[in-house]
């Protein structure tokens, strides 16, 4: 066999080599630009909370048709120079209470937003995982319930100096359609 380039077998060897290199580099570059990009995760993002808030909540109980609204109020704070933000959320005319802790994984950069029963003492987990994007913030988890997957998710939006909005929805469908089953409107008191 003698390196000669111009030999038929050869220079069909070298082509279809070529060949196979572009279409790895084409595949290697349609798959790093398919891969998501690093979530936009950073300390402070739940300052807008910071202060004392008026809540007007309409929630619809599972298995209820009908939604209820009560009122509620909050007392929000940093922590850990804006790595973590508590929320203590009061219900007077329920007699409840609970804490929201929200917490950024600075490595995944992905917030983490966990709830506590005042009744139970209770750290629920696993907590609702995401991030903001363009001013709103989406969290969902996976719960299985009856043996299915239903994704829960909770969205703040409409975030302004002085109000802002939480909602809550769950899907048994893998995020095809969802159950809106809560609503949290906040003004600044």
């Amino acid at each position: 066999m003698t390196n000669d380039p111009d030999r038929p077998d050869r220079r069909t060897a070298l082509q279809s080599l070529a060949s196979l290199a572009i279409a790895a580099q084409a595949a290697s570059s349609s798959l790093a630009s398919a891969a998501p990009a690093k979530p936009p995760g950073k300390p402070g993002e739940f300052d807008f909370l910071n202060g004392q808030w008026k809540i007007s909540h309409r929630q619809r109980p599972a298995g209820r048709k009908d939604w209820i609204t009560f009122k509620g109020e909050a007392t929000c704070w940093s922590i850990l120079g804006g790595v973590g933000s508590i929320e203590e959320l009061r219900i007077p005319e329920r007699g409840f209470s609970g804490m929201g802790l929200r917490l950024l994984d600075l490595d995944k950069r992905l917030w983490n937003d966990y709830w506590v029963n005042g009744k139970s003492g209770v750290l629920t987990t696993p907590g609702l995982t995401g991030h903001f994007e363009n001013g709103v913030g989406t969290f969902t988890a996976e719960e299985t319930e009856d043996g299915k997957i239903v994704i829960a998710r909770g969205v703040w939006d409409r975030i302004t100096p002085t109000s802002c909005r939480w909602h809550q929805a769950v899907s048994k469908d893998g995020g095809k359609t969802w159950d809106e089953n809560w609503w949290m409107d906040w003004v600044r008191a």
